[in-house]
């Protein structure tokens, strides 16, 4: 049985994609531990209409950011890791430097720690040179970062294409598979590449 999975919205642009991965979890039948911190609470009411209490409801448990006392704050809660859609730079910046002030920073640092992996779904551009030190210090630390960038060779037609082939790959670094995802399989008949001078 998959050990739950952990999914923190921070105040980054893109609620949906932890909305998403929380839908998709869920029809996976997958346990999740759910956090939406107050930067995320305000930005998915800014960039949805969903209400709060409707995403809350997609998983199994919720948590205050605020409750640093919570089960997924400790190593002995056995998790199949953390995923942070979208995250904020405030929220990477934490991870950075195990500023473990609020249960999202302390529940990834708890999985780094325990070796659990840790994708971060990071929501800024450009970058300036302390975004990419911010990045290589917490991939230094055990955590990949993963901006959500399209792959357009699945032909999306619709954002909703764009976001659910964006959280299956985030989810496929957390060993869940997503059926129905859309992979690359080299290039079709007649779509060799071509020669270049």
């Amino acid at each position: 049985m998959a050990r739950p999975i952990i999914v923190a919205i921070t105040g980054a642009s893109g609620a949906i994609y932890g909305i998403r991965a929380l839908e998709l979890l869920r029809d996976l039948g997958i346990e999740t531990h759910a956090i939406i911190t107050r930067g995320g609470r305000a930005t998915l009411r800014e960039e949805t209409d969903r209400e709060i209490a409707d995403v809350l409801a997609l998983a199994d448990v919720v948590h205050a950011d605020s409750n640093l006392g919570a089960a997924i704050s400790s190593g002995s809660f056995r998790t199949g890791g953390m995923l942070v859609a979208p995250c904020s730079i405030k929220t990477l910046s934490a991870v950075a430097t195990s500023n473990a002030g609020t249960l999202t920073a302390r529940a990834v640092d708890v999985c780094l720690k325990e070796r659990r992996r840790v994708v971060l779904m990071l929501r800024e551009t450009p970058l300036h040179l302390g975004h990419i030190r911010l990045m290589a210090q917490a991939t230094e630390a055990g955590a990949i970062v993963m901006p959500p960038v399209p792959a357009f060779y699945t032909r999306p037609s619709s954002i909703d294409d764009i976001v659910t082939h964006s959280v299956a790959r985030a989810l496929d670094l957390l060993d869940v598979e997503v059926s129905g995802l859309r992979r690359w399989s080299g290039f079709t008949a007649g779509g060799s590449m071509p020669d270049e001078d």
